[in-house]
């Protein structure tokens, strides 16, 4: 097992602290997976053209290829976070108003699965064991309808 990096540390608590604070919004730039690990900015949006898309636009390219980071994540890694978030809550990608989305996209069910795996991806990406996978064995096994979080 690697020890944690500080982006994932960062990462981690601003995820949580959102999720617990009830300010994890999968369609606002600013509070979704990626707007939260930014400290609420939305300046993010313009490395893409669509929201939850993988494909960085001219502006993203050319961070990439200057290797600029955000709170530590590359501009591609920034677009899988989202989208990772995004699919994880029941969106079908890119964001649009004709795709398939959840019936209550802030339900704390819909957010816990996008947090999940958006700290799946966090471990993967800093090569750190999956942590969730131990947490969600403590879980009762319940299904989605029958979790409810207050």
């Amino acid at each position: 097992m690697r020890k944690t990096t500080n982006r994932f540390e960062s990462a981690l608590k601003k995820l949580y602290t959102a999720f617990h604070n009830n300010t994890l919004n999968p369609e606002c730039c600013k509070q979704c997976a990626v707007g939260n690990i930014l400290d609420n900015s939305d300046s993010w949006k313009h490395l893409s053209d669509t929201h939850g898309s993988l494909q960085l636009n001219y502006i993203g390219r050319v961070n990439e290829v200057f290797d600029k980071r955000f709170n530590g994540y590359s501009p591609s890694e920034l677009l899988q976070i989202e989208a990772t978030f995004l699919k994880a809550c029941g969106y079908q990608l890119p964001l649009h108003h004709k795709n398939k989305k959840p019936k209550n996209p802030t339900a704390k069910d819909n957010l816990f699965k996008g947090l999940s795996a958006v700290i799946s991806y966090l471990c993967y990406l800093d090569n750190i064991d999956n942590f969730m996978d131990y947490i969600e064995r403590l879980i009762p096994q319940k299904t989605s309808s029958e979790l409810t979080f207050k």
